[in-house]
């Protein structure tokens, strides 16, 4: 009676020990700002959810086990209450100069470089001194970006009436606009333009595209204080991926340039 009695109040203990451990045990949520951003992100809130972030998370996921990376959806505009509400840990494929001016956070220099192109229709005796001027043109943007030819003032009446913009939501939608003498100059990024051509290849020689640049993205990853995961432990998943090669794998079919980051310089605080 006594034996058994003892290995009752074993599995009782056992029981407990579970229950206490197993939470400290189990890999901590880092919720991942998702907003429609192709092609990093396409339509984040819908069950066919794709893109490039989308890898990224299962890459993350893959290489370790404390933590685990969700997407949470927001949208361009509203990401940034998101974040300082506490309702996403990480914002993804951006940069300080974005609006994130005097949010506090950690800025993650993530070694992943794009660029904003100037696209016009490719016409006989069209060069690249098209582009040298925006006056007079009229412009197809994407609503909420920021650009580097605008001062990056996002402002959908300014840039409407201070450069003659349309904006839509959508890079085919602006560049099908550039095909049917709709508009004469449309900027979109790189990345998306070149999988825009892997989708649409007979559509190659139908537009020009600048050599000049109107910024290059210099990608951060914004961490919000109180996150479940550190600068330091976020900058070293990224560079176990980095020197893994599943990066280069993710990135570059789309013209990304992955470069290495320097020791000790990946992550700064802003308060």
């Amino acid at each position: 009676m006594d034996a058994r009695r003892g290995l009752t109040l074993k599995a009782v203990w056992f029981s407990v020990l579970l229950l206490v451990s197993g939470p400290a045990l189990a890999a901590q949520t880092v919720r991942v700002g998702a907003a429609h951003f192709p092609p990093y992100v396409i339509k984040p809130e819908s069950a066919e959810a794709s893109g490039l972030l989308l890898d990224l998370l299962a890459a993350l996921n893959d290489v370790q086990k404390d933590f685990h990376f969700v997407v949470r959806p927001t949208s361009i505009p509203r990401r940034f209450r998101s974040f300082q509400e506490g309702l996403i840990d990480l914002a993804v494929f951006e940069n300080p100069n974005w609006g994130w001016q005097g949010i506090p956070g950690a800025r993650i220099d993530m070694g992943l470089e794009d660029a904003e192109i100037f696209v016009a229709k490719a016409e006989s005796g069209r060069g690249q001194d098209y582009f040298d001027a925006l006056a007079g043109k009229r412009l197809a943007l994407y609503h909420g970006y920021h650009y580097g030819f605008a001062g990056f003032n996002a402002d959908p009446d300014f840039l409407q009436h201070r450069f003659n913009a349309v904006l839509t939501y959508s890079h085919d939608s602006n560049l099908r606009m550039l095909l049917r003498a709709r508009a004469d100059i449309a900027l979109v990024t790189r990345s998306y333009f070149n999988a825009y051509l892997e989708r649409n290849p007979e559509l190659a020689g139908s537009f020009l595209v600048s050599d000049r640049l109107d910024q290059r993205y210099h990608h951060y990853a914004l961490l919000r204080p109180g996150a479940p995961i550190s600068a330091v432990q976020f900058a070293a998943l990224l560079e176990t991926l980095r020197a893994g090669g599943r990066l280069q794998r993710i990135f570059e079919p789309y013209g990304v340039v992955v470069r290495p980051v320097a020791a000790g310089s990946s992550a700064t605080t802003d308060d």
